[in-house]
């Protein structure tokens, strides 16, 4: 049983210091991923973004050097949509070994229609889960050449009421754009469930750590111009949510802990403190569907054959 006294104590306003350290983080270039990038320039690690669209990765990497002197911050071209794209970019990190991604950039469409990447796969599906899939195996050989690596995966509180259809991953035989999403969210989390049960079978040194943001509204979320503008209007229409829900600069304190945090172990999942919608953050139990290694297993072989990628913690 977890209890709050066997939870080491930490201070989201007075992070660890982790110069020498390179961290990626998915989508970092708006959202929650923006605040990640913020926090985690804050230790004096070099942080990179990955971006599909360089000029808002330009006005994030501004934004983050205005806010933190000094802050070691820069950004590379990152489609997860493209899967033939991603050894390229991993390639231009142009770095020696990696102490942790954040898997955060993720797609949500709210219009009925379905739509696909260039690949062939439905766009949530494909982007959220797939192209970090893909992503993984090409990064595996930097973060195997880290001391104790780890990767992030930022799950979302909508995934806990879904479930897999492992028949239809694709979303072809009936598709709804919400319920999508978060199916494409919980099979991010069904996959690093399985990544760490595989990264221990093997000896790995990687750790692969499940993290989610709880409830997180752009009106509770503070300005940063021009990635983010928050109006007076927005802010006092949403303050009665706030007993409930929180900003995104708190959604991003889950995976900040889960890269920085020394106790934090693989496996885990770690989400915000209270009802796990709102509050500093804290691990959870496993939500059971995810503890089912049957469904995880199928999953992986599934996502194995469409990527086309065989990850493996020895990949290299």
């Amino acid at each position: 049983m977890l209890t709050t006294s066997s939870i080491p104590s930490w201070n989201v306003q007075r992070l660890p210091g982790a110069e020498g350290r390179f961290f990626l983080v998915t989508g970092g270039n708006a959202g929650i991923g923006y605040f990640i990038a913020e926090q985690l320039s804050a230790t004096g690690a070099t942080v990179v973004l990955g971006s599909r669209n360089p000029a808002k990765a330009e006005a994030a990497t501004a934004s983050i050097r205005a806010r933190v002197p000094g802050s070691r911050v820069r950004a590379v071209r990152l489609d997860l949509a493209d899967l033939s794209s991603l050894e390229t970019a991993v390639e231009s990190l142009g770095v020696e070994h990696l102490d942790a991604v954040v898997h955060n950039a993720g797609v949500a469409l709210d219009d009925p229609p379905r739509k696909e990447t260039g690949d062939g796969h439905e766009i949530m599906f494909g982007t959220n889960h797939l192209g970090h899939f893909a992503l993984t195996r090409w990064l595996m050989p930097l973060l195997s050449a880290a001391p104790a690596a780890r990767v992030v995966t930022m799950g979302s509180f909508a995934a806990k009421s879904e479930r897999l259809d492992l028949d239809d991953l694709q979303s072809r035989k009936e598709y709804r754009p919400k319920r999508t999403y978060g199916r494409s969210k919980l099979a991010q989390m069904y996959f690093a469930v399985e990544l760490d049960r595989r990264l221990r079978a093997g000896g790995s040194t990687v750790a692969s750590v499940v993290v989610h943001p709880g409830g997180a509204l752009d009106a509770l979320t503070p300005s940063r111009p021009p990635v983010h503008v928050r109006t007076t209007g927005a802010r006092l229409s949403a303050t009665p949510a706030a007993l409930l829900v929180q900003g995104k600069h708190a959604g991003a304190w889950p995976a900040v802990r889960a890269v920085l945090d020394p106790a934090v172990r693989g496996g885990q999942l770690w989400g915000p403190r209270v009802f796990g919608l709102r509050g500093e953050p804290r691990r959870e139990p496993l939500w059971s569907h995810l503890a089912d290694p049957s469904v995880a297993a199928r999953l992986w072989d599934a996502s194995r054959d469409l990527t086309g990628v065989d990850l493996s913690a020895n990949s290299g």
